[in-house]
């Protein structure tokens, strides 16, 4: 299953960082580039990641994730620690 989250699907809004929304996304681990948590370009293809990885539609599951990218500790900084944090925070969250 291929889930696309699209920036209408999102709890929060997120500026766009214009300049650099040609730069490479998030496209799976390993990815040891920065992760930009105020931009939309790149919270739409670490979010999506994880959704598929969580295999899930399910839009109170991303606003959770969401919840949990936005209490994140600022130590997580590049785009496979990220999404290591994310799926395996919400993958706690779940079981409960």
């Amino acid at each position: 299953m291929s889930i696309i989250v699209k920036a209408s699907d999102l709890k929060f809004r997120y500026p766009r960082d214009v300049a650099n929304r040609e730069e490479p996304k998030f496209a799976g681990l390993p990815d040891s580039a920065k992760f930009n948590r105020h931009d939309l370009y790149d919270v739409l293809p670490v979010l999506t990641a994880v959704m598929n990885e969580l295999e899930s539609v399910d839009g109170e599951v991303l606003h959770l994730v969401e919840d949990v990218l936005n209490v994140m500790p600022s130590f997580i900084t590049t785009r496979g620690d990220v999404f290591d944090y994310l799926q395996g925070s919400a993958k706690e969250c779940l079981r409960r």
